[in-house]
């Protein structure tokens, strides 16, 4: 980590202003993305990082200078994330705990899909489906690790994620098809 961002994070906890906006402005384009890939829409996705990066400054102290301040804050926007679809109630099992096997004959069609239309795909899944698909397949956790932090078995852990991916596929299937 560079000096001077350890003299930003610095003077971010004693509360200056012109410090705590430039990390916001440094990091807010990268989480932003972060929380659209949990939100429903754009509008959920800027309250999740709003709620987030209030946590992030109030816990800003508390940051130790080991590691990467970028991981640290997209672990708390990932749980911010996550702390909202708990209080919603929407991460309760979704489906049967049945361990899902990935289905055969994957096809090479996202060369020609944009990284939106795989966002807007991405966010049409279930809030459970969705929060395994990231949390898995984008921010590289175990499926041990998901079911601890989404309270659920690994088996309904990995069938979200199968089931998840099996929906991507169809929806790619048939816009290559309509295409």
């Amino acid at each position: 980590m560079s000096g001077d961002i350890k003299d930003v994070i610095r003077e971010s906890v004693k509360g200056d202003r012109a410090a705590q906006k430039l990390l916001y402005d440094t990091l807010a384009g990268k989480m932003y993305g972060l929380c659209l890939r949990y939100a429903r829409d754009e509008t959920e996705a800027r309250e999740i990082l709003q709620d987030g990066f209030v946590k992030v400054f109030q816990n800003l102290g508390k940051f130790r200078f080991q590691g990467s301040f970028e991981g640290w804050v997209r672990r708390i926007m990932v749980n911010t994330a996550l702390e909202r679809f708990r209080k919603e109630d929407h991460l309760t099992a979704s489906i049967e705990d049945v361990d899902f096997q990935d289905p055969p004959g994957r096809e090479n069609i996202l060369s020609e899909l944009s990284a939106q239309d795989l966002l807007q795909m991405i966010r049409e899944l279930s809030p459970q489906y969705r929060a395994v698909f990231n949390l898995y397949a984008i921010e590289g956790y175990s499926h041990k690790e998901i079911s601890q932090m989404l309270n659920i078995s690994e088996g309904t852990s990995k069938s979200n994620l199968s089931r998840a991916r099996s929906i991507l596929q169809e929806r790619i299937k048939r816009l290559n098809k309509t295409g």
